[in-house]
């Protein structure tokens, strides 16, 4: 486990006056430096440990999906092993991330102890819902359709890596689609956009998401 410890932000700028917001949060981002790179150095040996269990995920994945795949390269079935691996750990290691981020945000911004815990719980309950939803839901219906438009002439054969790339890019894609709301009530919350301007959006939101 990863522990931050953040110091003491300057509260003024070189010129005396009030540091602003954005100000706060790239000394912040500067001042953290050292906890990312353990984060990045957690994400690595977390999925080095995980490429163990990459086969049994790689078939678990192949029998949910019902796909067979194949390999071009030599060293493809290996990349593949270690990218499962990585985004798997990435998965799991996703409320650190966020309570990482959360943090970061909290002194910038102004958010309570309160509303830094709730923000957290919310977006990781967001983000396995989308990830879920995704797995579940739209990947297997998402492939079928695809595949639907094979015929004699064109066999689908499919790379092992980028079935894998293909598969952990649209789950974590949905993970952070679903943090939207949260992502709206933050906005509000540090007053950086405001409900009118939400609200006076709403119309071309619905029109994009139409058009989806």
């Amino acid at each position: 486990m990863v522990v931050m410890a953040l110091p003491e932000l300057p509260r003024h700028d070189s010129s005396g006056e009030p540091a602003t917001p954005a100000e706060q949060l790239l000394g912040l981002l500067l001042a953290a430096r050292r906890t990312l790179l353990a984060l990045l150095a957690t994400t690595l040996l977390t999925g080095g440990g995980l490429v163990i269990l990459s086969p049994a995920l790689l078939r678990l994945l192949q029998e949910r999906l019902h796909q067979k795949l194949a390999f071009y390269t030599v060293a493809e079935p290996f990349l593949a092993h270690v990218k499962l691996g990585l985004f798997v750990a990435i998965l799991a290691l996703m409320p650190l991330y966020l309570t990482v981020l959360w943090r970061l945000l909290a002194r910038p911004f102004g958010l309570a102890l309160r509303t830094r815990v709730a923000f957290t719980a919310a977006t990781c309950l967001l983000f396995y819902a989308g990830a879920a939803f995704c797995g579940l839901v739209t990947l297997p219906y998402g492939i079928s359709f695809l595949l639907g438009f094979g015929s004699e002439e064109l066999v689908p054969t499919i790379s092992v890596n980028k079935f894998v790339g293909f598969v952990a890019l649209f789950i974590v894609a949905f993970g952070v689609i679903f943090q939207l709301p949260v992502f709206m009530i933050f906005c509000g919350k540090a007053r950086l956009v405001s409900r009118q301007r939400f609200v006076a959006g709403r119309r071309y939101a619905v029109l994009v998401i139409s058009i989806l």
